[in-house]
């Protein structure tokens, strides 16, 4: 009895073997601050919206679902172009993506006016395609706010255009003239060469006429 006692005493754990020794272990790996970015960085949102997005499926003739999230029409600080950019809330995959052009409108899908639908070449995929999109919002307010932004963007983007076409068409005019000018300063140029040229044979004629002219001396 005394022997199976003294055994478990020894067996039993010491008083504070698991208390804390204030002893700091250090890391086997560092990891380093690594910045984010998310490609927005030079860009301003002109708008914000909760939303989800469906893209037409010509193959299957229906609706499917292409994500959950935040639309925002964003403005390069730059360039003044805008962009629709939307990810979906969770895993932030990019559910759309493409410029607004001045061509593209956008219209209330029939029969719900939650809901709003426009065509565009987006590149959510890495490459550009043709896509029919539907978005949907919570409320009839968000859903006009999202059309009206879209159409004040595409028209802005039209005045850009014309007034980038204006500045390079007068860039090119300009250049014309200067062309002309150019050609006119070389065809002068050569004209004045020739009459040199020609003029220089003449004198060089009457030389050699004149030693023709000339008497032998007598001896």
């Amino acid at each position: 009895m005394a022997d199976a006692e003294h055994r478990e005493e020894e067996e039993a754990p010491a008083v504070g073997d698991d208390e804390d020794t204030g002893a700091q272990v250090a890391p086997i790996v560092k990891l380093e601050e690594v910045a984010v970015t998310t490609g927005e960085e030079d860009e301003d949102a002109i708008l914000d919206l909760k939303s989800k997005l469906y893209r037409f499926d010509k193959d299957g003739n229906q609706w499917k679902e292409r994500g959950a999230g935040t639309v925002k029409f964003l403005k390069h600080k730059v360039t003044g172009k805008v962009r629709l950019l939307m990810r979906q809330s969770k895993t932030l995959k990019i559910c759309a993506n493409h410029l607004i052009l001045p061509t593209m409108s956008v219209q209330e899908h029939a029969g719900n006016e939650k809901c709003c639908v426009w065509h565009a070449r987006d590149f959510a995929d890495g490459e550009l395609k043709d896509e029919l999109f539907c978005i949907r919002f919570p409320s009839i307010e968000n859903c006009k706010s999202f059309m009206e932004t879209f159409q004040e963007v595409a028209e802005s983007q039209k005045a850009e255009d014309e007034t980038e076409s204006s500045t390079a068409a007068g860039l090119i005019e300009n250049l014309s003239v200067e062309e002309k000018a150019d050609a006119k300063k070389s065809e002068d140029k050569e004209k004045t060469g020739e009459q040199e040229s020609a003029s220089g044979k003449e004198n060089k004629a009457d030389k050699e006429d004149k030693k023709v002219d000339e008497p032998a001396s007598s001896a």
